[in-house]
């Protein structure tokens, strides 16, 4: 098993561009499948939970060649309707081809996905989306088939909360239904609004995207199209806290600054200097001890995404004063507070709230990444913390993060990835 070693107290400096979107680039390769034709995905970043999509692509008949950070699916080969339950448990968002496969074949047999264990993502809400569209599913022999027999029809459906994947697979489904779809308390997420702009750029009529409610007139077929996945703000708000931690210097490039209002307004609370440069250019410069956060609350977009929850509490172990953190979306988020403890932090956790009291300086340790985000943060921690941290289970890290230790190592961090001989006690 794979483990990062940081070295810690070296200051960042330097320039960074950002990677496409992991939380888009999943669903418009998805989605590719219900065009049942050539797409071109540009921007897609080299991500493990990009390979197990390809992989699914690829079992359900589809071309796919990658060059660089192109990405071409052919689906106009698609000849299979069914994932089986090896592949979907590779990742949490393998749900997401549900609604393609009901657009391409009105046929889907899938299982309950996999991934990271940072609570429950029922999917309920995706089938009930499904069937309000005309899907008839039914659980067999720990399988849900789904069928679309009479064809999908257009519907007026309301999450009761604010799903992305259940946008997302409603979108992706409603846009070959017959009929008009009208969603309400839609997810409202940056890449929402890019899979929206893939389906329409394939032929699609979906207005709305990013507004909290979607009309989807629904059209006879897709068509192939080429698109470029939008940049990733959680990475983004992962390098700009390696950047504050170390008290150094970061420019950012191909940055969706419109996206990033919550991440950034929290930076700056904690004494961040931040210098804009038009849509797409940050600067960050850090030269004195970190602020504490006084109410960091994650929210669906447009508040601060739970995605980042983490980096930010790394941040917070090293701060001035009092920081309290409040995690509203998965009831399993702090699993990353324990192996912050092991490097000296003092946090407190009361339900889904976490109280962190800031010292002078955390101290390298053994410690296990649970999660993807889990992991980035603890990644972000080390590179703060005295001696050095051996950061387990980099292989979480790698589903959404692109060679996050030669982008560290290049800004001026201590870090390298090593192969795990044999089992490390990790300090209590």
């Amino acid at each position: 098993m794979a483990a990062f070693v940081v070295q810690g107290g070296k200051r960042l400096e330097g320039e960074h561009t950002l990677q496409g979107a992991k939380n888009s680039a999943l669903p418009i390769l998805a989605a590719t499948v219900a065009t049942k034709s050539v797409c071109v995905i540009r921007h897609c970043p080299r991500l493990t939970d990009v390979d197990a999509t390809l992989r699914i692509l690829r079992h359900l008949g589809c071309a796919v060649h990658r060059e660089g950070s192109d990405v071409t699916v052919d689906a106009s080969t698609l000849c299979e309707d069914t994932i089986p339950a090896a592949l979907m448990r590779e990742m949490r968002s393998s749900i997401i081809f549900l609604g393609p496969l009901l657009s391409a074949t009105g046929r889907a047999v899938l299982t309950a996905p996999g991934g990271c264990e940072i609570g429950l993502r029922p999917i309920d809400l995706h089938l009930e989306a499904m069937e309000a569209l005309g899907v008839e599913v039914k659980a067999q022999g720990g399988a849900l088939r789904c069928s679309a027999g009479k064809g999908l029809r257009g519907a007026r459906v309301s999450l009761s909360f604010p799903s992305v994947g259940a946008t997302e697979n409603l979108m992706i489904a409603a846009a070959t239904a017959q009929g008009i779809t009208v969603l309400t308390n839609a997810a409202r997420e940056p890449e929402i609004y890019d899979l929206a702009a893939f389906l329409n750029r394939c032929g699609a009529r979906i207005h709305g995207a990013g507004e909290g409610v979607l009309v989807i007139e629904g059209v006879e077929r897709l068509h192939g199209a080429a698109h470029r996945v939008i940049p990733d703000r959680i990475a983004a708000v992962t390098f700009l806290g390696a950047a504050a931690i170390t008290g150094g210097e970061l420019l950012l490039q191909n940055v969706s600054l419109e996206h990033m209002d919550a991440a950034l307004s929290v930076l700056e609370q904690g004494g961040c200097r931040l210098r804009r440069f038009g849509k797409d250019r940050l600067e960050l410069k850090m030269s004195a001890r970190l602020r504490h956060f006084p109410t960091v609350r994650t929210m669906p977009y447009p508040g601060f995404p739970t995605d980042a929850q983490a980096a930010v509490m790394a941040l917070a172990c090293v701060a001035q004063g009092t920081s309290i953190i409040t995690e509203t979306i998965f009831e399993n988020r702090f699993k990353h507070v324990n192996e912050l403890v092991r490097m000296g932090a003092h946090i407190r956790v009361e339900g889904r709230v976490a109280v962190v009291e800031g010292i002078r300086r955390l101290r390298g340790a053994a410690v296990d990444a649970c999660d993807l985000r889990a992991g980035a943060a603890l990644v972000v921690a080390g590179l703060a913390a005295e001696g050095e941290t051996v950061v387990s289970g980099a292989r979480h890290v790698d589903r959404g993060c692109e060679r996050l230790e030669e982008d560290l190592a290049r800004l001026g961090a201590s870090i390298r990835r090593e192969e795990e001989k044999d089992e490390r006690q990790k300090e209590t």
